[in-house]
């Protein structure tokens, strides 16, 4: 495998708190890896620094051999890194289908040259709703696709914010507890699509989790984090042998 993502002695300060300090390791293609710890442990943080929202104190990020350490939000989205959030961010007064809409790259309609003239974006404005609506199909939400983002279950609009994370055809998508507050079933069905993206598009996935009973039986690889240091890089069976882990997070 190749390493898609790769972070080198990265740390983030806030003050006299080291959130990150010192973390490396690189990301293969197509792997689904799970991130956890404790809370306070530094696993959002380190989201934040990868995606943009945090420039770091110390270290770097390369992302397809390309180093983007301290670049914006933006641009690393654009360079194909895409990131969800523990809680839901859906734009509340936008159905489900707009809100997948959205995220498609290069619409010529924001364009403010270009949007007084209809005729110059009807037609992908129609070939990005088509493919919106094959992925809401594919995500199990067409029932839902005319309702409003106020309108869904928790564990609905976790799939809109992956389902949405998908039209920006990203290449590594940093996903925070995708299952939090999600009962088992819809939980593991939420996995079971994280699994079929990855075997259908050759996605790479670093996923925040605390369920870990449910995110072991679909990562092949874990990253643990305590204090805001990586203390276990390995697969899922070793994490309750190591006695690092086991005093700092899994208790005896």
């Amino acid at each position: 495998m190749t390493a898609i993502l790769q972070v080198r002695d990265v740390a983030k300060y806030f003050g006299g708190i080291r959130a990150v300090d010192g973390v490396s390791f690189d990301l293969e293609e197509g792997q689904i890896v799970g991130l956890i710890g404790p809370n306070g442990s530094g696993k959002t943080t380190l989201i934040n620094v990868i995606s943009g929202v945090y420039k770091p104190n110390r270290g770097k990020i390369f992302f397809k051999g390309e180093d983007i350490t301290g670049l914006d939000p933006w641009d690393i989205y654009h360079k194909g890194i895409v990131r969800s959030f523990q809680v839901p961010r859906l734009f509340e007064k936008m159905l489900v289908v707009e809100n997948v809409m959205v995220a498609h790259r290069n619409q010529k309609g924001e364009n403010p040259v270009i949007a007084p003239f209809h005729s110059k974006w009807k037609d992908q404005e129609v070939e990005y709703a088509k493919t919106s609506l094959h992925t809401i199909r594919e995500f199990g939400l067409s029932r839902v696709r005319n309702n409003w983002a106020t309108e869904l279950s928790g564990g609905q609009m976790k799939l809109v914010e992956i389902t949405r994370s998908m039209m920006s055809e990203p290449r590594v998508l940093l996903l925070d507890e995708p299952a939090a507050g999600v009962a088992p079933k819809l939980a593991r069905e939420i996995f079971s699509h994280i699994v079929r993206i990855r075997d259908e598009y050759g996605l790479t996935f670093l996923i925040i989790e605390h369920r870990l009973d449910i995110l072991f039986d679909y990562v092949e690889r874990v990253l643990v984090m305590n204090y805001g240091e990586l203390i276990y890089d390995g697969d899922p069976e070793g994490v309750y042998k190591d006695p690092r882990v086991i005093d700092a997070y899994l208790g005896e």
